[in-house]
């Protein structure tokens, strides 16, 4: 009531009324920065109404997300994160994404962390941070990133992780100089520790979950070269048998997206095993999916077959540590090469239609 009876007032925040305290503390000039003092404290800045009427529905549902019940996770507050980045300093971004920059950090206690900081010009928002930290914190397995906590502070929102040394595996695998250092035994312990990975999210974690957007840039490596699997936020839980679902709106990656998911809106845990295949691909050749190309025709890597006849991730699990024979693949539900003289093919007439490719 003080600060509104008088226009000087810049700002105010409440003080001690012990000892003869007002319990008050106005600013009529020039902010002081009180963080040196204690970090906890808040301060209420006075401004005209039109340069909070932008500010109100972010800061309603930063409100609305601290309401969450979100004991199993740390919140952070933006003067520690700030801290521990350099003040978001361009010399510690480490990557970007479709959440907004990622910058290297350093904690008080001197454990380095990544910190996803969400971007004013994101498509993902608050639906997208609330399902991230909400999944993830229940999530306990050695591939997938740990979460150590988040930051919510008027229109910031921020995710915070412990650090992966490697990056990510698109950094490595795409590169002509760097994928060289990966070797077919590393290749194979990331495919197998990914394989792992999403059986846990579709079969042993409390909250089945899937993930809907596994790529390559969402493979980070630690120290060791171990993957683990990150950015839940556009992935879905489900319960019991209930494992296939439909949407009008198609999220993830194009390349990594299984045909019926595309097309007709329809996923399931069979749709993370789609991705899963392109990325083994991948990780053989070294090739993104829309890059490789065979010399006889003009195929890339994705291959398209009906979700039934897709194997389930411990099925794979299984593949990969056993040493017997394979089942035989099935015939593809069509095939998206061209003829290159030395092979013959029927023209599909419609959906139902396989195109045969006869040897001469």
């Amino acid at each position: 009531m003080a600060c509104k009876r008088n226009c000087s007032c810049t700002g105010f925040t409440s003080l001690d009324i012990r000892n003869g305290g007002s319990g008050c503390l106005l600013w009529l000039d020039e902010l002081l920065d009180t963080r040196e003092y204690d970090v906890y404290q808040d301060i209420y800045i006075r401004m005209s109404a039109s340069e909070l009427e932008g500010k109100l529905n972010v800061h309603e549902k930063s409100t609305s997300l601290q309401m969450e019940q979100l004991d199993d996770m740390q919140c952070f507050s933006l003067y520690e994160v700030a801290r521990a980045t350099g003040n978001f300093s361009v010399s510690n971004k480490i990557g970007q994404g479709g959440f907004g920059p990622v910058y290297k950090g350093v904690l008080k206690d001197g454990r380095e962390i990544a910190v996803k900081r969400l971007s004013e010009t994101s498509q993902q928002g608050l639906d997208e941070f609330k399902n991230e930290v909400i999944c993830i914190a229940k999530f306990q397995h050695r591939n997938l990133v740990k979460l150590l906590g988040y930051c919510v502070h008027q229109n910031e929102l921020i995710l915070i992780y412990e650090y992966m040394a490697n990056k990510s595996l698109d950094w490595f695998l795409f590169d002509e100089t760097r994928s060289l250092m990966l070797n077919w035994p590393q290749r194979f312990n990331i495919i197998y520790g990914i394989a792992r990975g999403i059986l846990y999210l579709h079969q042993d974690s409390r909250l089945q979950i899937i993930h809907r957007d596994l790529k390559a840039g969402n493979i980070l490596l630690d120290g060791d070269m171990n993957p683990k699997i990150s950015d839940f936020g556009l992935a879905r839980n489900f319960v019991g048998h209930d494992t296939t679902a439909k949407t009008k709106k198609v999220v993830g990656t194009h390349g990594y997206i299984s045909p019926e998911y595309a097309v007709h809106g329809r996923f399931s845990i069979k749709s993370d095993v789609f991705s899963f295949g392109v990325l083994v691909l991948e990780i053989i050749c070294g090739n993104r999916n829309r890059e490789f190309s065979h010399g006889g025709h003009n195929d890339n890597l994705l291959g398209h077959h009906h979700p039934e006849d897709r194997p389930t991730m411990w099925s794979l699990v299984l593949m990969l540590v056993s040493e017997g024979p394979l089942p035989e693949p099935k015939t593809p539900a069509f095939f998206t090469g061209e003829s290159c003289g030395e092979f013959e093919s029927l023209q599909s007439v419609d959906e139902r239609t396989i195109t045969l490719v006869h040897a001469r």
